[in-house]
Parts: structure tokens; C-alpha cells; sequence
């Protein structure tokens, strides 16, 4: 094919072209712009989901705030929707950021002028989402900036000894209320749920020794309590001895004092018969007293001759050579 002959198919083709686009582009264009517009449209509607809340801006103002569910607003560029957490529980680290320590953050002076690394995990919730999007450029890096001063202006009025082992809880509570009063004068719309303190130890270069310190002042109050115990239990057991003791001693008393108030009584009485009958009262008072104490011993009775002899210096009653006939009977022998 020459080149004349192909530039006339090229231009007889260009031409037919031509005239199909006159005859078809204008009933595409409203279908063009119809179904851009359907597009343009449908790009409007989206969805909060529960526990969120959608904030509508209207040219960068906000104009409405929309509940979970499907929603529309006008689209780009004449309104905006922001889909913010109202229940989600979000967390910010200071001093340290997962397993890799933040010095600068972390490293903080105490009342007693020691330095002490301290790392904190604050949680916190939108409570109001336009003030959460709107005050604040950046509301987290703020919230970390006023949990870092907290912190700093906690842990600087106590001793290290408080921060680390004695006041952790009030560390974080006191750190709470300061963080929340910052955050409020912010504006923020943001909530502080809690406040943990994760670590409180000295730095590294001095951690082994004041770690020795701890451990020492742990077994020192480990020995006081011992020894309180010890006392606890001991103290009791001696009061309950002394008291038995009197008790005792009160209760000797009293029986001694009936016995001499009796003796007395019984003197007193016998006293008195012997004042009525001296001679009478008195042979009664052997006899009673020979009626005690005669059973008590081994008896002979001998012959008026035989008691001239040496016989009745032997004693009787215990010498083996004694005849079986002249020893004393088992029985007393009761005179006539």
C-alpha cells in the first residue's frame, strides 16, 4: 500500500470516529455525571460504631454529633465526620516505651536529693470529643508532658525511701489528682482513669548497694516483728502465771486466816470451860491429849518387880533379841 493510500484510511477512519463521539458523547455525559454524583453522594454516609461518637464539621466548624448507627453527612468539601472512642481505655508509657527505658523521662530528683528512675503507665478515656479533636494539636504528647511534670513534682516532695517502698500507692494517687487538674485546664476532654507506677529504683550505678540497704532494713523489721511476736506471746502467758500465783497466794490466805480465826475460836471456847472448872478442864485436856498421841506408839506394860530390874532400859520394842514371848503385841494392852 502506498503512502497516499494509507493517510486517506487514517484520516477516513479519524473522520467516522469524529462523528461517533458527536452522535454519542452527549447522552454519556449525563450518565457521566449522574453516576459521579451517585458516587460523590454515597461517599457521605458512614458509621459510628457502639461506644463511638461521630462529630460533624461543617466547613472546619462543628455543627452536629451523630450515635452509632449509619449516618450521612454532605460530602468533601462541605462537611467532615470524626469518629472518636468514648469507653475505650487508652494508655500512654513515660520513662520508658515497652521493654526500652527512656531516661530523660525517667530519671527524676527526690525531697532528699537522690535520684530515683521512675516509670509510670497512665490510663485514661474521652469523655468529650470535640475538646479531645480540637483543643489540643497533639492531646497524648500533652498528656505525657503533664504526667512527666507530675510526676517530677510528686516524687520531689517525698524521700526516695517513700517513693520506692513506703508511699507507691500515694505516689500514684497524688500523681492522679495532679495530672487530671493539668489536663482539665487543658481543656482536654479527657479523663484519667488510673495511674500506675511501674518501677522506683536508683540508678543503675547505685542499685546493687541501695538494694543491700533495703534488704537490710527489711530484716531488721523482720527481727522487731519477731520479737514483738515473741513478746505478744510471751507477755500473756507471765501475766496469766502472776495471777495464778495470787490467786494462789489469796486463796492460802484466806484458808490460813479460817484456821487461825478457828483455833482462836476453839481456844476462846475452851478458855472458857476451863475458867468454869479449872481441875476438870484440865485432867479432860490430857486425856484428849493422851488419846492422840498414845496410838501413835509402841506399848509395855511390865510388872512393878520387873520394872526394878534392867530390863526395862532394853528397847523392847526394836531388839531383835528379844524373846518372841516378851515383845510388845501388834495391839496396844489396855490397862484394867
Amino acid at each position: 500500500m502506498q503512502p497516499d493510500q494509507f493517510n486517506e484510511q487514517l484520516t477516513e477512519q479519524f473522520e467516522r470516529a469524529t462523528q461517533w463521539l458527536k452522535r454519542v458523547l452527549p447522552k454519556l455525559v449525563p450518565i457521566a455525571v449522574v453516576g459521579l454524583s451517585v458516587l460523590w453522594l454515597s461517599s457521605g454516609v458512614y458509621s459510628v460504631n457502639p461506644g463511638h461518637v461521630g462529630v460533624v464539621r461543617t466547613f472546619g466548624k462543628e455543627t452536629a454529633r451523630t450515635q452509632p448507627g449509619l449516618n450521612f453527612r454532605f460530602p468533601w468539601p462541605f462537611q467532615q465526620a470524626d469518629v472518636v472512642s468514648v469507653e475505650q481505655i487508652r494508655r500512654i508509657e513515660v520513662g520508658f516505651r515497652g521493654t526500652q527505658r527512656v531516661q530523660e523521662e525517667a530519671l527524676m530528683l527526690t525531697g532528699d536529693e537522690n535520684i530515683v528512675e521512675a516509670q509510670i503507665v497512665v490510663q485514661y478515656r474521652v469523655a468529650d470529643p470535640s475538646k479531645f479533636l480540637f483543643r489540643l494539636r497533639e492531646p497524648e504528647v500533652a498528656l505525657g508532658a503533664a504526667t512527666e511534670v507530675a510526676l517530677r513534682s510528686t516524687v520531689g516532695s517525698m524521700t526516695i525511701d517513700q517513693v520506692m517502698i513506703e508511699e507507691r500507692a500515694k505516689v500514684q494517687d497524688d500523681a492522679r489528682v495532679f495530672i487530671q487538674r493539668l489536663m482539665d485546664a487543658y481543656d482536654s476532654g479527657m479523663v484519667i482513669t488510673e495511674v500506675k507506677l511501674q518501677a522506683a529504683d536508683p540508678p543503675d550505678a547505685v542499685r546493687d548497694a541501695f538494694h543491700d540497704v533495703v534488704r537490710a532494713r527489711e530484716d531488721k523489721e523482720k527481727l522487731i516483728n519477731q520479737a514483738k511476736g515473741y513478746q505478744a506471746d510471751i507477755l500473756p502467758k507471765a501475766r496469766g502465771e502472776a495471777q495464778k500465783i495470787l490467786r494462789e497466794a489469796e486463796g492460802y490466805k484466806e484458808k490460813r486466816v479460817l484456821l487461825a480465826q478457828g483455833e482462836a475460836s476453839r481456844f476462846l471456847s475452851v478458855l472458857a470451860e476451863y475458867e468454869k472448872s479449872r481441875a476438870v478442864t484440865r485432867d479432860r485436856l490430857y486425856l484428849e491429849t493422851m488419846e492422840k498421841i498414845l496410838p501413835e506408839t509402841d506399848k509395855v506394860i511390865l510388872d512393878g518387880d520387873v520394872g526394878q530390874r534392867l530390863l526395862p532400859l532394853l528397847p523392847l520394842g526394836t531388839s531383835p533379841l528379844l524373846p518372841t514371848t516378851l515383845r510388845p503385841a501388834t495391839e496396844p494392852v489396855k490397862a484394867k
